[in-house]
């Protein structure tokens, strides 16, 4: 499957104001700087950040999730790093997902001990203390610090499309909470939190369950679980559910087998020329 136009515009390295970019609907494209990779300690990263001039309908945002593109609030990134292809797109094909036996178990323990409550993402003070609650307990605080009621707004409750929280609950108690994303054709896996004090439920796992049920439910072909980098601890997860795809260049490639997709280690971009930058 080619990828779409917005992978093949030539962004401008250094940008005064925001440059308008052609499309469906056009884009802003309102930073393109390089930073330090979130995955890989010794990679340079750039990731930029495109705002549609509109909210986007579920088809036009399915095309740019089929061409590799992640939302964060009201904006889209996919990566295109100096010297380094290890992000790929990852996606499970819901037709031809099968889960494992323990993901079958983590499956049938969540369904029969919590409730899920589908509506719009909001901001309340119980799920900004679980947001940062997660982040603490699992080692996952960065160097932005814990996360505030306007920095969850902006992060978790604006979108630029049609976008649903999964709210997990066990005796009243909010355990767990999953922003997703729907398209035409898919629900794409925005961010997930949970109580570290629930691990015996395995929530992260048992969301991705849960989504790929509601897309069955749904009549929805593909989940989109982001991005899976090879060489990054933190994503390692991603590989154990299988079959699945992952958009390798321009081609979305099928992995049945848990070694082989692990074992990939990251690329060199072969048309990205040596940039040098700050040590990471």
């Amino acid at each position: 499957m080619p990828l779409l136009q917005p992978q093949r515009l030539r962004y401008p390295e250094h940008m005064d104001t925001p440059v308008r970019l052609p499309g469906a609907p056009p884009e802003w494209l309102v930073w393109n700087e390089t930073s330090r990779c979130p995955y890989l300690a010794d990679q340079t990263a750039r990731l930029p950040l495109r705002l549609p001039t509109r909210r986007l309908k579920p088809g036009e945002f399915g095309e740019r999730l089929a061409a590799g593109d992640r939302r964060q609030g009201l904006l889209l990134y996919r990566p295109t790093c100096p010297s380094c292809s290890a992000c790929e797109a990852i996606r499970l094909d819901v037709n031809a997902f099968t889960p494992s036996r323990t993901q079958r178990r983590i499956f049938a323990r969540g369904e029969e001990t919590l409730q899920t409550l589908i509506g719009r993402p909001s901001m309340t003070a119980d799920k900004v203390a679980l947001y940062n609650r997660h982040k603490l307990e699992r080692g996952l605080l960065t160097g932005d610090g814990l996360i505030d009621a306007e920095g969850y707004e902006q992060f978790l409750v604006e979108t630029c499309t049609d976008t649903i929280e999964l709210r997990y609950v066990l005796s009243g108690l909010l355990v767990g909470n999953a922003i997703v994303d729907r398209a035409a054709d898919a629900l794409s896996a925005v961010y997930c939190f949970y109580d570290p004090g629930f691990a015996r439920l395995s929530l992260g796992t048992y969301s991705i369950l849960k989504q790929l049920a509601l897309c069955r439910q749904w009549g929805l072909r593909y989940l989109y679980l982001g991005l899976y980098v090879a060489g990054s601890r933190a994503m390692a997860y991603k590989a154990r559910f299988l079959p699945h795809e992952r958009l390798v260049g321009d081609t979305w490639r099928r992995f049945d087998d848990a070694q082989e997709s692990s074992v990939r280690s990251p690329q060199r971009n072969p048309d990205a020329a040596d940039e040098s930058g700050d040590p990471l």
